[in-house]
């Protein structure tokens, strides 16, 4: 006879397994398999998470400690608990350096290459990624293969030449040779390259050319690695030393970096007052990730970076 439709066969082998359930203590070894693997994994990565915390905490307790206590509580526990806080080193940073000044000037160096990097970046992203023109498959690749150049490499021919123009000790100079950056061009074309096309092609129904396409279609779906480029951007040239250390002389253009790096010698050696440096220096940083962390992680799903 043949079966009804939509009617399902019978399992022959389901009076088998009814008869024979498996065995419950294997079943119950498994599952503290599973969970011993568990605990050690979070016991493993609980230990690296305190490896990498120590020297940050270390540093902010030790902003608050009197300086004659630091170094002395440096190799026990006690170096990671606060003893008579006070915000006076904090004071002496203030006090001893013109620290308003060398933030002010990571701020807007940093905030420029990151603003105008965006902008350009993205762009020629685009250009490569969706437009079609002459020479397109030529310069792409010369572009990626910029990624293995080293700065260091190219440091001093640069010195030479913003020296030749002129533009040595200013804020140009600091700006300028950052906003293009190949890296970034490759993580934007690694998320444009996979957007649907219909995005566009509706765009272009609507008489809509590539530079309003880009501006009103692309970016707003854009975001994850808009925030991805602008972190590792800002972390990169927030902590950059070796290109201001050669073309900012004076303290009018000297960014943080370079300015702990003077500060840490500067008489007398208080390493109270270099912990509150560096911890006014760190905390941009980290709350620019904590911010943007949401789209950041995003970012590395959708633009394929690797750790």
């Amino acid at each position: 006879m043949k079966q009804i439709s939509g009617i399902p066969k019978e399992d022959p082998n389901l009076g088998a397994r009814v008869a024979n359930p498996p065995d419950a203590k294997l079943v119950a070894q498994r599952q503290n398999q599973q969970r011993f693997g568990i605990i050690i994994s979070y016991l493993v990565l609980t230990i690296l998470a305190l490896l990498f915390i120590a020297p940050i905490l270390f540093m902010i307790v030790g902003s608050f400690k009197p300086d004659n206590l630091i170094l002395v509580e440096a190799g026990s526990l006690k170096a990671f608990i606060p003893d008579r806080p006070s915000l006076q080193n904090y004071q002496d940073v203030f006090n001893r350096v013109n620290f308003t000044q060398f933030f002010w000037n990571s701020i807007f160096i940093t905030g420029a290459i990151v603003l105008l990097g965006l902008v350009v970046n993205s762009m020629a992203a685009y250009a490569f990624a969706r437009l079609q023109w002459r020479g397109r498959d030529i310069i792409f690749p010369v572009i990626i293969a910029l990624m293995i150049i080293p700065f260091e490499a190219i440091a001093v021919p640069l010195f030479f030449q913003i020296t030749w123009l002129g533009l040595r000790n200013t804020y140009t100079a600091q700006i300028i040779p950052f906003i293009a950056n190949a890296f970034s061009i490759y993580l934007f074309y690694t998320f444009f390259i996979v957007l649907p096309k219909e995005l566009e092609e509706a765009a272009r129904v609507d008489g809509a050319g590539p530079v309003r396409t880009f501006f009103e279609i692309i970016v707003p779906v854009s975001k994850p690695v808009f925030a991805s480029v602008a972190i590792l951007t800002f972390l990169t040239q927030w902590g950059s030393f070796l290109w201001p250390t050669m073309i900012a002389v004076g303290e009018r253009v000297r960014p943080l970096p370079v300015a702990i790096a003077q500060f840490q010698t500067l008489p007398p050696i208080q390493w109270g007052d270099i912990m509150a440096f560096g911890v006014m220096m760190v905390a941009p940083m980290l709350g620019i990730f904590l911010i943007f962390q949401k789209w950041f992680v995003q970012g590395v799903a959708s633009s394929g970076i690797k750790g």
